[in-house]
């Protein structure tokens, strides 16, 4: 046999001993190094969207397919919890993996004592005047740890956890990547003056429309002439979703971590003519909104809150879509949640499209309440060949959880003082394996003062806690048979109040920021003046 013989067999033998090596390995071996992959993840946050106002959870008016889509591909929470009513503290434990017992940041605060910050003009001219009370150089929050793991880690959206020019900014707490608004007042406008991108201001092509202006004097508000001032040239959400896959464009090749904190649908109502136009064709004629409780006016206020909605979910099929087409969506985990629920101000009308189901939309029961209209809100999650299509879970969970699970899935150390807990195993369809809480908590020091703890199908809700002109309450509700709220059993049950005040004198810890105090119960949830 001649050399080159000799060599091309050599080089067979060796192919065939790989291949043979191979076939023989062990199957859990190979399964091991299939989930050793890093899955990458996306966070949508929605902003003010009620529990609901998705198809996959009974809307009815509006349209919203590719979330539902997403819903039947994954698995749907049926009792999933914000960490708070309002936004900033919502996204401050959403981020830390904190309740509000032991969170910085307990409710929204504009940081007022640097001078006129809700100035929206002076403002523009002052960025030392935009921002929320920034988190503290040392807070951890997840993508730090995310990036410590080997992600990319990006952001567009609201931040609301820090001004420019402090150490509480993204690209100071994880994000290496980050565009969006970082001025939670600044996003009361869908068509601001700039945006930030990393560090810097990025000034777009818009006026200086200031927000809750009203209609001009004497302006007709059947006359659509009359609105032309409040849609302007560069779209928000147009921007930021352009913006988030760019970011993944670049990362694809490597772990990503994307937090879309998108404003929609939180008032103003502003949404691309098309939306308005379609949905006007649906609903016909309407009240116009004038401004009354603040924010712009808007001609068709149900169509066009429809329509933002709609737009969103829009934006969700083409980043399913862009997944797909770039081979991603397979190893891509996506969440979809909101930081609260809905709201009832800017010309919103929950009650039309019942945009809490049986929880309640008015003032009192949705946004900025501890009753389940305003903190139990939508949860999908997707992730194929994980997640089995169609699932639903009524697993009782919070926004607090996250930090847990994201550390589970991806082998990172959550810190020890984390109040959440994994949902992963839920998320595998392991629910034996699933740990529970014992019971969630909520304390609010905003709209008179609350707390709130659920424990199994029990909730204690106390109201007015700050507020001198009405007496406190002390209410409990047993949700499973009344989840509504509607029917105080307090005085029959005081043997879980008892309970609850356990929890209450074990849980809570003094805020560290005055305005976040509530006085009453520094003493326990049950004290009264």
């Amino acid at each position: 046999m001649n050399y080159k013989n000799q060599h091309f067999f050599k080089i067979l033998t060796i192919a065939v001993l790989l291949v043979f090596s191979f076939s023989c390995k062990p199957k859990q071996n190979i399964q091991e190094e299939k989930t050793q992959v890093k899955p990458n993840i996306i966070y949508i946050l929605a902003d003010d969207l009620g529990y609901g106002e998705l198809g996959a959870y009974g809307q009815e008016k509006i349209e919203t397919p590719n979330i539902d889509a997403l819903a039947k591909s994954g698995m749907l929470f049926t009792q999933h919890y914000t960490s708070a009513p309002v936004c900033a503290p919502a996204r401050y434990m959403l981020l830390t993996g904190k309740h509000s017992g032991h969170a910085y940041i307990r409710g929204n605060d504009e940081w007022s004592e640097r001078g006129e910050v809700w100035n929206y003009r002076k403002a523009i001219l002052d960025s030392t005047l935009e921002g929320q009370r920034p988190i503290p150089k040392n807070t951890l929050l997840f993508p730090k740890k995310l990036q410590e793991s080997g992600y990319a880690t990006g952001m567009v959206g609201k931040w609301g956890l820090g001004a420019p020019n402090t150490v509480a900014i993204p690209t100071k707490m994880g994000f290496d990547f980050f565009f969006g608004y970082n001025c939670q007042r600044q996003a009361h406008t869908y068509y601001p003056v700039h945006l930030y991108k990393n560090e810097k201001r990025v000034h777009l092509n818009n006026d200086t429309i200031r927000p809750s202006r009203k209609l001009l004097k004497d302006a007709d508000p059947n006359d659509s002439e009359s609105y032309k001032d409040y849609t302007l040239n560069e779209y928000t959400p147009d921007l930021m979703f352009n913006e988030m896959l760019g970011f993944i464009d670049r990362e694809k090749e490597n772990p990503f971590f994307f937090y879309w904190a998108t404003p929609i649908p939180h008032t103003p109502i502003q949404a691309p003519q098309r939306w308005v136009d379609y949905y006007k064709k649906k609903f016909g004629e309407e009240e116009p909104y004038l401004g009354q409780m603040g924010y712009y006016p808007h001609q068709n206020p149900r169509a066009g809150y429809a329509a933002m909605i709609s737009y969103l979910d829009e934006n969700v099929g083409k980043l399913v879509q862009y997944l797909k087409d770039n081979g991603l969506y397979d190893n891509t985990l996506i969440m979809f949640s909101s930081d609260n629920g809905v709201t009832y101000a800017g010309g919103v009308d929950g009650e039309f499209f019942n945009s809490s189901g049986v929880f309640g939309e008015e003032m009192g029961k949705a946004k900025g309440f501890v009753y389940e209209g305003g903190i139990r809100v939508p949860m999908i999650t997707s992730w194929p060949g994980h997640i089995k299509p169609g699932t639903i879970s009524n697993l009782v969970s919070a926004q607090y959880d996250v930090m847990a699970t994201l550390s589970d899935i991806v082998g990172f150390d959550a810190p020890q003082d984390t109040d959440g807990l994994s949902f992963l195993p839920t998320l595998k369809g392991e629910d034996n394996n699933q740990k529970e809480h014992d019971f969630l908590f909520w304390e609010y020091p905003e709209y008179g003062g609350q707390v709130a703890i659920r424990m199994g199908d029990w909730k204690v809700v106390r109201h007015n806690l700050k507020n001198k002109k009405k007496e406190p309450t002390l209410e409990l509700y047993n949700l499973k048979e009344d989840p509504s709220e509607t029917n105080n059993i307090a005085d029959k049950h005081p043997e879980i109040i008892k309970k609850a005040e356990a929890i209450f004198a074990n849980e809570h810890q003094n805020a560290e920021v005055e305005r976040f105090r509530i006085p009453l119960i520094e003493n326990g949830l049950t004290s009264n003046p």
